[in-house]
């Protein structure tokens, strides 16, 4: 791979390699585990009532510039290169914990709080934390559907702290995202040196930290797959220079394919679209060797015998490396796909899901960053003229002209589908487009600045302190971008029934005695019981199993959404209890030994859900309302708890 790193190390080879990005991703957890808890131990007031806590995290912001602007100086004037590459690692992890640690301190809940798409995701980790086995999220005697690395070992981080898995999300989602920007920044200040690494993985968080950080999972796969591109090219190339082509299978760095291997079938345990276009770009950087190894020959300037001669074993070469990542990848992913697909073969249920049924306005256009009106949008479009200059010289715009031609080939293909009732949710993929376009944009800012010294002078001094002021403009604008994310994570209720802007809680602070009922009642475990509710904000603070989930869209296919609704909707014409306790009895799944449902003037009701694509929004929300005369049995133990009903079924 291509370096700029001048500077003699101390360290060489492997150990060094070891140092900086085991040091990373060690020193990134230990500032943003520090970080939260010196954060967390302030009384700040609430983000969406005070005006502090964004000026403390503007301050925190500069800060961190400046000591990327110490890394870049002693990486140029400096004998190391390790010292200040992890400097400039620890600037990453401290911006992501800085920029969104200190907006979220008074509060224990994560951007969006416990609503949206965060209440299931709530949900995922709190299953994982009640046990390490993978389990659906929902659905109990079921495998998961939704990849689950992120959310297990989120689960364990709550496990081994002691903590319930929705106050864990938080820590967790920072945390996570602090060791992948650190360790991306790592990878980027070995392949181009500390002095542009710094500058490309600052742009990389904070572009990621605006357009991802709401789903901390797939944000991790942006900070370390944008840099991992360039090693997948790498790895299917060879050890050779971009313009001399992929070499013959002796001298491939096996360390690299296994590395790009592992990346990806990594990927696909954490967010299967990214994965797609990971996998996707991989193919295509192998197209692009293919087609360089078959017209190489044919080129005057490098014609030569030897390397006629060598076409074929070149070209077999990149298939092989192709192949030997893949299979890597495979086995990877069938860790946490494989219960899933094992049991979606052998299962005689009808297997549906809607998950891509969803086409806001966004997933209907082609997203084009580099023509936004702002900062980012004109970062990226320097970096898409960057990549379009480069990407015959430059491994690195090589790679991410492949990423962009994925981007756009999986866009076009989710809007073809529309015609066939389906997506594939390409809005997802903006924030790494974003990314790419950005990183490139940074490296183009570089090659402006090289050429400005050239015909200036020396005016690096200059170029750095607009490029640091640039930086700061965005980081600053973040959390007015996140405005709406933050103030619900102070406006909903948490799981000790508080809210942390201080206000009254909503219905939410009833759970806490709920879950004891329900405890008392049963005299069973969370894990033991089966709750039939639509108050799914439940599920993700106690680890119950659920007889529905939240809608179609992310409940296990294999968990037969459609037909659970169809007999909740049965069981509600239930006029006696013996009919009830026969429609348990008779279920085809599992059945509820314990329902929580709202109270109203004609019964006990629960909202349910129907998937309604194409229409945005994509989901319909109706009533079903139960008679009370049908749990009117000493078999049932009725409890009324504030604004909630809860039914127990006596075992």
């Amino acid at each position: 791979m291509e370096t700029t790193a001048a500077a003699a190390p101390r360290l060489s080879g492997r150990a060094r390699d070891v140092v900086e990005l085991g040091g990373a991703v060690v020193g990134a957890a230990v500032i943003a585990f520090a970080g939260l808890k010196i954060i967390g131990a302030v009384g700040w007031p609430a983000f969406n009532t005070s005006n502090v806590v964004r000026s403390l995290t503007t301050l925190g912001q500069a800060g961190l510039l400046l000591v990327a602007a110490i890394a870049v100086v002693w990486a140029r004037y400096g004998r190391s290169r390790t010292l200040p590459s992890l400097l400039s690692s620890f600037v990453s992890a401290g911006l992501v914990t800085v920029t969104l640690g200190l907006p979220l301190g008074a509060t224990k809940l994560y951007l969006f709080g416990l609503s949206v798409d965060q209440q299931f995701r709530t949900e995922y980790l709190t299953r994982l934390t009640s046990s390490p086995h993978l389990a659906d999220m929902t659905y109990p005697d079921l495998p998961p559907y939704y990849p689950a690395t992120w959310f297990w070992l989120g689960g364990r981080y709550a496990h081994t702290l002691g903590l319930p898995g929705w106050e864990a999300y938080k820590p967790w989602a920072i945390l996570s995202l602090a060791v992948a920007a650190a360790l991306g920044a790592a990878l980027w200040n070995r392949m181009i040196g500390v002095t542009a690494g710094t500058a490309v993985s600052v742009a990389v968080t904070l572009v990621t930290l605006q357009y991802a950080s709401p789903e901390p999972y797939s944000a991790t796969l942006i900070l370390v797959g944008v840099p991992m591109l360039v090693v997948i090219a790498y790895a299917l190339r060879g050890r050779s220079r971009l313009a001399d082509g992929p070499t013959p299978l002796k001298r491939t760095s096996w360390l690299a394919v296994f590395a790009g291997g592992v990346f990806i079938g990594l990927s696909a345990t954490v967010y299967t679209l990214f994965t797609a276009l990971f996998a996707g770009t991989a193919v295509l950087i192998a197209l692009v060797y293919l087609g360089q190894s078959w017209l190489l020959p044919r080129n005057a300037a490098v014609r030569d015998d030897a390397v006629s001669a060598e076409r074929r074993p070149r070209m077999l070469a990149v298939l092989v490396r192709l192949v030997v990542m893949g299979v890597l990848a495979g086995a990877i992913a069938l860790v946490s796909w494989g219960p899933y697909l094992l049991e979606r073969f052998r299962t005689d249920a009808a297997v549906s899901g809607s998950a891509e049924h969803y086409l806001p306005e966004s997933g209907s256009i082609i997203a084009l960053p580099m023509f936004q009106l702002s900062l980012i949008g004109l970062l990226c479009l320097i970096g898409f003229v960057w990549v379009l200059l480069r990407f015959r010289q430059r491994t690195i715009a090589m790679a991410m002209a492949c990423a962009l031609v994925g981007v756009v080939g999986l866009t076009l293909l989710s809007l073809a589908l529309t015609a066939k009732g389906t997506t594939l949710l390409s809005f997802r993929l903006e924030p790494i487009s974003t990314a790419v376009l950005a990183a490139a944009g940074a490296l183009g800012v570089v090659a402006l600045s090289r050429v400005a010294i050239a015909r200036y002078g020396d005016v690096r001094l200059i170029v750095g302190v607009a490029a640091a002021a640039a930086a700061l403009a965005v980081a600053q604008h973040i959390p007015a971008v996140l405005s709406a994310e933050i103030t619900t994570a102070y406006t909903d209720t948490d799981g000790y029934g508080v809210r942390a802007d201080q206000h009254a809680p909503g219905a939410e602070s009833y759970y806490p005695k709920i879950d004891e009922a329900i405890r008392a009642q049963t005299g069973r475990p969370a894990t033991d019981n089966v709750v039939l509710t639509a108050d799914f904000g439940f599920l993700s603070l106690y680890p119950y199993w659920g007889f529905q989930g939240l809608t179609s869209h992310y409940a296990n296919p294999l968990a037969e959404f459609t037909e659970r609704a169809t007999t909740i909707e049965r069981w509600s014409e239930a006029q006696t209890p013996e009919q009830m306790k026969e429609n348990l009895r008779t279920s085809p799944w599992r059945p509820p030994n314990v329902f929580l449902f709202r109270y109203s003037p004609d019964g006990y009701t629960l909202r349910l859900a129907e998937d309604v694509y194409p229409n945005d929004p994509n989901v319909k929300r109706y009533t079903v309302t139960f008679n009370p005369t049908a749990f009117d049995d000493p078999a049932f133990t009725v409890t009324e708890v504030g604004p909630f009903v809860l039914v127990v079924k006596k075992s």
